[in-house]
């Protein structure tokens, strides 16, 4: 597989794992008990951290992000003295041991895509990064030179006093320096800051390219209509894009150009808790798979056969696999504009209906928002699901000012004439912990019904309150429930959780500097 010169780093050649392919990161794995081997032959690890750590991500301000990155308490700066401190300790960390070294692309379209090479000490991680992003061919591989590099050191926490001077939250960081094009991620196992990191990057470069990066999953009809769904974490993007009926393009991360949508990954990174066989057949057959890696879930030690019900160690379970293992998905990762959008919702107070058509502006209004509800497991230190307002649903990836992506999203809805639909997964019939969550077939009905373009013939009636468009009829989908109010036994508590949840809505819209056309879809109490 040849070698790489990592000299800056301090490392010699002869302790680095270069290229190497999925079964020998698997055998070196096992080898350092790293993890364990399922009974199907993925691979099982347990992270330390089981989910991400926003506070202990930093953006180095310098002369390239001065002015142009959205500093906040989500963007947070570090100076370049700082990063060099952190990256002072890493140098010293990693000649003590093997690197495990992937060169990869992020980005399916040629013209946009970045190539990034991963140095980490763990092989398990490097398996990860082969299942999370594009692989080169071997032509492209003879050629291939690195414009990002990421280093993954997931035992490697900073001692308090050193943290502490350095300007950091905790032990852990992760830490991004667009000048030097570098990712430092330390301290902390979870995988997925990984892929979030690149994410991030993509973000901030690709609005200067004319493209519109998106926290969003598409998946594609026959005859080529494109079906595009925004949503956070948990709130369905992968179980509803997977449709054995249609194409799958990606599950988390695209990107929308002059030319259509292409995927930024190369694999998907799927939640599991209550996955079944029943519901999400494609996603349970790609985790029964050698490579695939499974995260934090529970699985008997003797028989080595994986509990996707049990959340007592976390509710954010997770497993990584190769696109591959999707047998309907599409090879080159692009595909044309979008026919629909879909805005994926987890309300966790059973306020919203499982589905409402949007105006324009009103489009623009809830990307404005990204209300989803923050789900148990996703971020360290959360318990309970929570109410959460993210922009463009995924705040904390998007670097520059939030006009800069509303801006370019309501340019291409214009410019393409593209219908936009709310679609809530979560709970009806009560809040968390009295209602139920609506049913994935029940979702997945009315998913059908938007893209052949049936829902769109129904009878509709105007909420009082939100503004949206109700259907009083879906094909495949009970009429009681359409109407979230008729499904509480208790009328007046409904409406003190609806009046309760616009106001969360009106107090956000508060904060942004929205248009007025946009503002005014503000709801009424």
């Amino acid at each position: 597989m040849g070698t790489v010169d990592l000299s800056y780093l301090g490392v010699s050649p002869d302790v680095t794992c270069f290229r190497w392919p999925t079964p020998r990161l698997v055998e070196e794995a096992i080898k350092n008990r790293e993890g364990h081997l399922l009974h199907h032959l993925a691979f099982a690890v347990r992270t330390g951290h089981t989910g991400r750590s926003p506070k202990d991500r930093f953006i180095v301000n310098d002369g390239t992000t001065r002015d142009s990155v959205q500093w906040n308490n989500i963007n947070q700066s570090i100076s370049e003295e700082a990063f060099d401190g952190v990256f002072q300790h890493v140098r010293q960390y990693v000649r003590a041991y093997n690197l495990y070294v992937q060169d990869v692309f992020a980005g399916a379209d040629p013209r946009y895509r970045i190539p990034v090479r991963f140095m980490g000490t763990s092989a398990w991680q490097a398996l990860f990064v082969r299942n999370m992003f594009i692989l080169p061919t071997d032509e492209e591989l003879a050629e291939f030179r690195p414009a990002w590099n990421i280093i993954g050191l997931p035992n490697l926490g900073l001692d308090e006093p050193t943290a502490r001077a350095l300007g950091l939250q905790s032990n852990d960081f992760i830490l991004i320096n667009f000048s030097r094009r570098l990712i430092l991620i330390g301290g902390t196992g979870y995988a997925g800051e990984i892929k979030k990191s690149i994410f991030t990057v993509l973000n901030y470069l690709m609005p200067e390219q004319g493209v519109l990066p998106m926290h969003a999953s598409v998946n594609v009809a026959a005859e080529g209509a494109v079906t595009v769904f925004f949503g956070l974490s948990g709130t369905g993007k992968t179980t509803l894009s997977m449709d054995p009926d249609r194409l799958f393009l990606g599950d988390d991360e695209h990107g929308w150009s002059a030319d259509g949508v292409y995927n930024f990954e190369g694999g998907c990174y799927a939640k599991t808790i209550r996955l079944s066989a029943k519901d999400e057949p494609l996603i349970y057959a790609a985790t029964e798979r050698h490579g695939t890696t499974i995260e934090n879930v529970a699985w008997d030690p003797l028989t080595r056969h994986i509990d996707y019900d049990d959340g007592g160690y976390t509710e954010n379970g997770r497993a990584s696999f190769s696109i591959e293992a999707i047998p309907n998905a599409i090879a080159s990762g692009t595909a044309g504009h979008p026919s629909c959008i879909i805005f994926l919702t987890a309300d966790a107070f059973g306020v919203l209906p499982p589905v409402a058509r949007l105006s324009p502006e009103q489009a623009a209004y809830h990307y404005s928002m990204g209300y989803t509800a923050k789900v148990a497991g996703t971020e360290r230190g959360v318990k309970e699901p929570e109410p959460v307002f993210s922009a463009l649903y995924g705040e904390p990836f998007f670097p520059r000012s939030h006009a800069t992506y509303i801006n370019l999203f309501m340019e291409k809805l214009r410019q393409h004439q593209v219908p936009v639909w709310l679609v809530n997964t979560g709970w009806t019939g009560g809040k968390y912990g009295v209602g139920k969550r609506i049913d994935i077939p029940v979702t997945r009905a009315i998913i059908r019904a938007i893209q052949s373009g049936e829902l769109n013939q129904a009878a509709f009636e105007t909420n009082p309150v939100f503004g949206f468009e109700l259907p009083k009829q879906c094909p495949g989908v009970p009429d009681a429930i359409l109407d979230p109010a008729s499904t509480w036994s208790d009328p007046a508590a409904y409406a003190q959780e609806q009046q309760a949840l616009a106001r969360f809505f009106i107090g956000r819209a508060a904060k942004l500097n929205l248009p007025t056309a946009v503002l005014a879809q503000n709801p009424r109490i």
